[in-house]
């Protein structure tokens, strides 16, 4: 009789385990992908409510000349609330007025409108922004990011 071969019931335990390994790692593995899956996923299936606030009013403009609002944004986050305060600048032009937000496209630094050189300009790296947002001078790639706006008498909204 051969003593190098294994018993059969060696064998077999040996097989049932490592089944039950691969099982095991197969149960982690569709675990981990459900729930990473529903976290990049998920959030393109909400729904995102469209929020007006007011950020001025349109006597208070003048033309041509960018001024900053402070917009207070509430929003819930599980049982409490959390604030955010946004900075954007209203832009009148004849009857019509723009948003444009003060972040720098560059690397998210916050600009600051010169009065005496009309321009929109970010501390951090030199971007020059005109008083369109779009770029004149130093490294952002992108203009200003407008938002949406809408007038409801003398009031400005804007969309956040």
């Amino acid at each position: 009789m051969d003593t190098d071969q294994p018993a059969p019931e060696t064998h077999d335990r040996r097989g049932f385990f490592v089944r039950a390994i691969q099982a095991t790692h197969a149960v982690i593995g569709a675990t981990l992908a459900f729930v990473v899956g529903g976290a990049i996923i998920a959030p393109s299936f909400s729904r995102r409510e469209t929020r007006w606030l007011h950020a001025g009013d349109v006597p208070r403009l003048r033309d041509d000349v960018p001024m900053p609002v402070t917009l207070r944004i509430a929003r819930p986050d599980g049982a409490s609330e959390v604030v955010e305060r946004r900075v954007v600048y209203l832009v009148k032009s004849g009857s019509s007025v723009r948003a444009l937000d003060s972040t720098c496209t560059h690397l998210g630094c916050r600009t600051k409108f010169n009065p005496d050189s009309m321009q929109i300009e970010c501390p951090c790296h030199g971007g020059v922004y005109d008083i369109s947002g779009r770029v004149i001078a130093g490294p952002p790639p992108t203009p200003l990011i407008s938002i949406p706006t809408r007038l409801d008498g003398d009031r400005v909204m804007v969309q956040v």
